[in-house]
C-alpha cells in the first residue's frame, strides 16, 4: 500500500514537472501564477543589483581610505627645532653685536680709520698723540683677535646642539605619516643647514676682521715709524750728536 501511494506521487510530481517545461510562458498552481522567464529576469536583476551595491561599498571604502591619507598628508610634524636653531642664531648674531673696538658697521670703520688710521701726513700730529694712537691700534688688533677666538667657541658649542638637531630632525622625517609633515621635517633640515652657514659666514668674518685690523694696523705702524725717523733726524729739532767721556 506504502509504495504504491508512493509510486502515485512520483507520478503525480513527473507530471507537474512536465507541464512547467513544457508551459514556457506560465503555469498555474492553486491559483498562483509562475512564470520560469520572469523569475529568470528577477534572479538576473537581483543579481546585477547586488553586484552595484558590492561596487559602491567598495567605492565607499576607497573614498574612505582616500579620506584617511588625506588627513595624513595635512598632519603638522610633532617635532619642531626652531626654537634652538634660532637660540643658536642668537649666539652668533650677539657676537657680532658685542664686536670690540671697531664694529661691524660701516659708518664706525670709516670714523675710526680716520682717526687712527690715516693715510695722509703725520707732520701735524704731535707725539703724544702718535703714541696714543698706536695704542690704541694695538687695543684695536687683540679686541678683534678676542673676537674671533669668541666667535671660533660659539660655533663649537652650536656643534653640539646641531648634531643632537640632525638626529631630532632626520627619525621625525623617517617616521613622517604624511607629505606635509615629511615637508615640515625637510624645510627644518634647510633651516638647521642655514644656521650652520651662517655660522661659518661669521667666523670667517671674524677672522678676516682680524687680519684686516692687523694689516692696517702694520701700515699704520710704518707710517707713523717714518713720521718718528724724519722728527728725529730733523734739521735743528732732530738729534745732534756730542762728546761723551765715559772715563774720567
Amino acid at each position: 500500500m506504502t509504495r504504491f501511494r508512493l509510486s502515485r506521487s512520483l507520478l503525480l510530481g513527473a507530471c507537474m514537472l512536465g507541464m512547467v517545461v513544457a508551459t514556457p510562458a506560465s503555469a498555474q498552481f492553486g491559483g498562483i501564477v509562475f512564470d520560469p522567464s520572469n523569475y529568470a529576469q528577477n534572479v538576473l536583476t537581483a543579481a546585477r543589483s547586488l553586484q552595484q551595491i558590492n561596487n559602491q561599498i567598495t567605492s565607499l571604502q576607497n573614498q574612505a581610505q582616500s579620506l584617511i591619507n588625506q588627513a595624513r598628508n595635512l598632519a603638522s610634524l610633532p617635532t619642531n627645532a626652531l626654537s634652538g636653531i634660532q637660540q643658536s642664531l642668537a649666539r652668533t648674531q650677539a657676537l657680532i653685536a658685542q664686536a670690540r673696538q671697531i664694529a661691524y658697521n660701516v659708518q664706525n670703520i670709516d670714523k675710526v680709520f680716520q682717526a687712527r688710521y690715516p693715510t695722509g701726513s703725520l707732520a701735524g700730529t704731535s707725539s703724544q698723540q702718535l703714541v696714543a694712537d698706536a695704542d690704541t691700534r694695538w687695543q684695536d688688533a687683540v679686541g678683534a683677535f678676542q673676537d674671533s677666538l669668541e666667535t671660533q667657541a660659539t660655533i663649537i658649542t652650536n656643534l653640539g646642539d646641531t648634531r643632537a638637531q640632525t638626529q631630532t630632525l632626520v627619525t621625525a622625517s623617517q617616521n613622517a605619516t604624511g607629505a606635509l609633515q615629511a615637508a615640515q621635517a625637510g624645510n627644518q633640515l634647510v633651516a638647521l643647514q642655514t644656521r650652520q652657514i651662517a655660522d661659518l659666514t661669521a667666523l670667517m668674518a671674524a677672522q678676516n676682521r682680524a687680519a684686516s685690523i692687523a694689516a692696517a694696523r702694520a701700515a699704520a705702524d710704518e707710517a707713523q715709524g717714518r713720521e718718528q725717523t724724519r722728527r728725529f733726524l730733523a734739521a735743528g729739532s732732530g738729534y745732534v750728536s756730542q762728546n761723551v767721556t765715559l772715563f774720567q
